[in-house]
């Protein structure tokens, strides 16, 4: 069945379903803002990885295109989901929908479900044959702006009337600045211990990626996870050697409530943020946030450690970043992005602070970042030997 991605500039890509199917013109009324279907629109640069990405809960609220032409050849398989430690029962799949140039639809490996199928078990709208060269260049040139999957009423051509009632739906539909995202992900309330170990590590859940906890865990520390909302009272009573802010979705200047408990954290135990985390406790530490042109999303991008001068490949999925000019003294710039020189990373050694705007964990790769974990179990260890794990 034809269908089309609608841009709220106007601009129309034609393509074919595939997945579950889109909403019709006519559906428009009765959608809410997390509804399949409508959301900013990103691109994405990785020629791998379409399970995790889509499982990955920072795309909640957008749809992703993907640069690379060929999608699905491999199939999907649960084992490689990133959805974090609990999913609130919400679909496995969250992005809002998938666009590609060219859709595999032949046999996949035994025991795996075809990307379609993984799309339509998750009621999530896929759209096939669309020239994603064309609207890569549209969105790098224009920046990322809402958009919808969706299909005409009769015959397959979406008609000037439809057109008209489908962009003034997406003029009323709220911009992903100033839009908080994380309630829908992550964990809602109480706690999840998800290992045991001497040293503790407290994992704020503003909608994580699995594979965090994964890495962390082979280092063998105990592990528990709270939900976004928990206080630096709650998490102190936890006596915890590190505390770690993951990623997570929306815009972080709406996350004050976070923000707030972060500044009580600062100073007190050893503090770790990935991505929006980065972004939560830069805003602690005084630093601005703002909305970037079209973001950083694929798993091919160059980082330089600017204690080293290294120069690594990392994994990223961001639509913010911090403004380097609001950064206080005292704070350093970690990690610097090779291609715009966006900061993508802060340290402060008084405060205890670490943080990565990309993510070191990136599944399925590339793994050039990895030690960045360890350079936080470290510091872990440093502050149980200097304090005897006292905050």
């Amino acid at each position: 069945m034809q269908c089309y991605l609608i841009l709220d500039d106007g601009s129309c890509f034609s393509g074919v379903q595939f997945g579950a199917g889109p909403p019709g013109v006519k559906d428009l009324a009765g959608l809410t803002e997390f509804s399949k279907g409508p959301g900013e629109v990103v691109f994405n640069t990785g020629m791998t990885g379409y399970h995790e990405i889509l499982t990955d809960p920072s795309y909640t609220g957008q749809i992703v295109v993907m640069t690379y032409p060929h999608m699905g050849n491999y199939g999907t398989d649960d084992t490689w989901s990133e959805n974090g430690p609990e999913d609130r029962l919400l679909p496995r799949v969250k992005s809002q929908g998938f666009v590609v140039r060219e859709y595999y639809d032949g046999p996949v490996p035994p025991g795996r479900l075809s990307l379609a199928e993984f799309l339509k078990k998750y009621d999530t709208p896929g759209i096939s044959g669309v020239d994603t060269r064309a609207l890569t260049l549209h969105l790098r040139d224009t920046g990322s702006r809402n958009g919808i999957i969706v299909k005409p009423a009769e015959g397959g051509v979406l008609q000037d009337e439809e057109l008209r009632t489908v962009l003034d739906y997406l003029q009323s539909f709220p911009s992903m600045e100033g839009r908080n995202c994380i309630s829908e992900v992550g964990m809602v309330r109480g706690e999840n211990n998800i290992s045991d170990g001497d040293l503790r590590i407290v994992a704020v859940d503003c909608g994580t990626k699995g594979n965090i906890l994964r890495e962390m865990k082979k280092f063998g520390v105990g592990i528990t996870v709270l939900p976004s909302g928990a206080s630096a009272e709650q998490i102190l009573a936890l006596s915890p050697h590190g505390v770690l802010f993951s990623n997570g979705p929306g815009d972080p200047a709406t996350l004050d409530n976070i923000i707030d408990e972060i500044k009580k954290l600062a100073g007190k135990v050893p503090l770790f943020g990935i991505c929006l985390g980065h972004q939560l406790i830069a805003s602690a530490l005084g630093a601005r946030t703002r909305k970037m042109k079209f973001g950083h999303h694929g798993c091919n991008n160059p980082v330089r450690d600017e204690l080293t001068g290294r120069v690594a490949v990392t994994s990223q999925n961001h639509g913010f970043d911090v403004d380097e000019k609001s950064l206080p003294s005292d704070t350093r710039v970690w990690f610097r992005n090779a291609n715009d020189r966006t900061i993508e990373g802060i340290i402060d050694d008084g405060k205890r602070v670490y943080t990565s705007q990309f993510h070191p964990e990136a599944a399925p790769g590339p793994h050039d970042s990895l030690w960045i974990f360890r350079r936080f179990y470290e510091e872990m260890q440093r502050f149980e030997k200097e304090t005897g794990g006292q905050n």
